[in-house]
């Protein structure tokens, strides 16, 4: 990646921009017209059913997927521009079921791209521990295999890969959406305290509105490659768009208390 982007952007400026975004294959067109910022420590939860477009926008910001039109900007530079290895490697990404590398141990799956970039032995192991530790981790796990974790240790592996080169950046996709419900609550809350300590722009996707709620400090509804709304979740709540008041009648419930806490 050139120089340029790997500085730091502009207070003013956002970290991620989509400009005129559209992604087509075999003539589909998937997504549409994107037009959105992602600011320096926000939270945006990209919320949507199934073929909505989330994770399609997600893996343009990385650049595994390139636009069919317009241009997505990361630290102000378009992707198009950029050094497509250093771009990811400064890009945290964590997927459902953490994606682990099965024939690595807990340590080398964190310690995967600070080896990559050829940091010194002593400095990777004190970044796993420190990591380890981070998010919840026991020391012991360090030499066990993704096999002998449980669903939610796997996850906190797979945050702890994302988090090890310090990325101002981190793309989640639907990273708690496989797990049990009481994991997956216990994960929400120590992502929340995770977040508030580092403050990383972060890009989430997510179906659940509990969860975009919860988490985000915007939400954006996505519906058929398009963008309806993105809002601070009490405004999307509120909100007298037809389809997200859709949604917020389909989930039902205590949901202001939900987006108080994700704001507050």
């Amino acid at each position: 990646m050139q120089e340029a982007a790997a500085a730091p952007a502009p207070a003013s400026a956002p970290v991620i921009e989509f400009r005129e975004v559209s992604y087509g294959v075999d003539g589909a067109e998937i997504l549409s017209g994107l037009n959105l910022q992602v600011r320096a420590a926000e939270t945006l939860l990209l919320l949507g059913r199934s073929g909505s477009g989330k994770t399609t926008t997600l893996k343009l910001v990385n650049h595994l997927l390139s636009p069919t039109a317009g241009e997505v900007l990361v630290r102000g530079v378009p992707n198009a521009k950029s050094d497509v290895i250093r771009l990811r490697r400064s890009i945290g990404y964590v997927i459902q079921d953490a994606g682990l590398f099965p024939h690595f141990n807990v340590e080398r799956n964190i310690g995967l791209i600070p080896r990559i970039e050829g940091w010194p032995e002593e400095r990777i192991q004190a970044r796993v521990r420190e990591l380890m530790q981070m998010v919840g981790l026991a020391p012991e796990m360090r030499a066990r295999y993704p096999h002998q974790l449980s669903g939610g240790q796997r996850q906190r592996v797979g945050v702890a890969r994302a988090l090890a080169a310090d990325p101002e950046i981190l793309l989640m996709d639907e990273p708690f959406g496989a797990l049990d419900p009481l994991t997956r609550d216990e994960l929400q809350r120590e992502f929340l305290l995770l977040q508030q300590r580092l403050r990383k722009t972060v890009i989430f996707v997510t179906h659940d509105l509990r969860e975009a709620l919860r988490l985000g400090t915007r939400v954006a509804l996505m519906e058929a490659g398009r963008l309806v709304t993105a809002l601070a979740p009490i405004e999307f709540l509120q909100s007298p768009n037809p389809l997200a008041a859709a949604y917020v009648k389909a989930f039902g419930g205590d949901l202001e208390s939900l987006a108080r806490r994700g704001s507050s």
